[in-house]
C-alpha cells in the first residue's frame, strides 16, 4: 500500500509539474518572442542612426545659389556692342598755327583716309580723302615717329622767326614742336597730310 500511494505522488508531481511547463497557465507576462520581421524592441536612437543617411545636401537646404540653367546665356556669350569701326576712328590730328599772318588751321583724318580742315574758328573749311598709298605712307610715317616716346614740347635746331608750331594729337598723346625742331619723322607726318590752306 505504501509503494502504491509513493507512485501515485510520483506520477502526480509529474502531471502537474508537465502542466506548469507547458506556458498555457493563462499567465499576463507579455511574450518575450519576438515579432516577426522585427527586432525585437522598440526603435531607439541607436537604430535610427542606423537608418542609411540622406544624399548630399540639396543647394535649396544649404543655402547656396542654385545653379544657372543649362540653356543660360555665359557672360562670353552675351553680345556687346561693338565699338567704333577703325575706319572712322580718328588716326592723327594735326594743327599748324603762327606764319608771318598768325593763321592757324587744323587737318583732321580718319583711319579710312577722310579728312577735314577747320579754320582759326574751328569751322569746317574743306575735305577729301587720301588715296590709300598715301594713307599707308601716313600710317608708316605715325608709327616712326612715335609719339608716345617723344617729349611733349621737342625743342632743337635754330630759331625760325615767324615759323610754324606744330600740334600733332594721336589717341592720347600730344607733341606740339616749333617748326625747326621737327624731326624727319614728323616731317613725313606732314609730307603725307592735305594742304592747310586751300589752293
Amino acid at each position: 500500500m505504501r509503494a502504491f500511494r509513493a507512485v501515485a505522488a510520483v506520477l502526480l508531481s509529474a502531471v502537474v509539474l508537465a502542466g506548469c511547463g507547458s506556458g498555457g497557465g493563462g499567465s499576463d507576462e507579455p511574450s518575450a518572442k519576438p515579432p516577426p520581421g522585427g527586432s525585437g524592441g522598440p526603435t531607439t536612437s541607436a537604430s535610427a542612426s542606423a537608418a542609411p543617411s540622406p544624399g548630399p545636401a540639396s543647394p535649396s537646404t544649404t543655402g547656396a545659389p542654385p545653379e544657372k540653367p543649362t540653356g543660360a546665356p555665359s557672360a562670353s556669350s552675351v553680345p556687346v556692342s561693338p565699338g567704333p569701326s577703325s575706319a572712322l576712328e580718328r588716326l592723327v590730328t594735326v594743327t599748324r598755327s603762327g606764319g608771318y599772318a598768325g593763321k592757324s588751321s587744323t587737318l583732321l583724318v580718319k583711319g579710312d583716309g577722310s579728312w577735314t580742315r577747320l579754320d582759326r574758328q574751328m569751322r569746317p573749311a574743306g575735305t577729301g580723302k587720301l588715296p590709300e598709298d598715301r594713307r599707308a605712307k601716313l600710317r608708316t610715317a605715325l608709327a616712326q615717329a612715335d609719339l608716345a616716346r617723344l617729349p611733349r614740347f621737342p625743342t632743337g635746331g635754330p630759331a625760325v622767326f615767324d615759323g610754324f608750331v606744330y600740334t600733332f594729337v594721336q589717341g592720347v598723346y600730344e607733341v606740339t614742336v616749333a617748326q625747326e625742331s621737327l624731326t624727319p619723322a614728323l616731317r613725313a607726318v606732314l609730307a603725307e597730310l592735305p594742304a592747310f590752306e586751300e589752293g
